[in-house]
């Protein structure tokens, strides 16, 4: 299994009123993760005739950042299923410790039809052969 990382440090902006990330955030750094790896290793031809939404979010929070804290994200599909697919992320601060760890479920759009697509074998073998895990 292969995967992509993705590094992220806590603003102001990101703290909500218990001095630490907000849940949104966690979700927001989730699909920005997904989006970047997606641009990082898919081919332009599939970033121009496809999108990807998120279906499902199964989050754990086991840790939390403060102001200027870091994280890194780590990501990697799971298990294709016709049209949608599992990705996993994992957040692991700086003092080595996971903070949030998601499955979160993908389905693949065509941009042209705005219908769902079947994940091909030539769509998907981006992300099994990207540098990281």
């Amino acid at each position: 299994m292969t995967g992509f990382t993705l590094r992220f440090t806590a603003t102001a902006a990101d703290i909500d009123e218990l001095g630490h990330v907000n849940n949104a955030v966690w979700v927001r750094w989730i699909q920005d993760v997904a989006t970047e790896h997606w641009a990082a290793v898919a081919p332009a031809e599939h970033q121009q005739a496809y999108v990807w939404v998120v279906t499902r979010h199964e989050i754990d929070y086991r840790g939390n950042l403060t102001e200027g804290e870091g994280v890194t994200a780590e990501t990697w599909v799971g298990t294709l299923r016709g049209a949608r697919f599992d990705r996993h992320v994992r957040f692991t601060g700086d003092d080595g410790r996971v903070k949030v760890e998601a499955v979160t479920t993908w389905a693949l759009i065509d941009r042209a039809t705005g219908r769902l697509l079947r994940v091909r074998e030539d769509i998907a073998a981006p992300f099994l052969a990207s540098p990281g895990r």
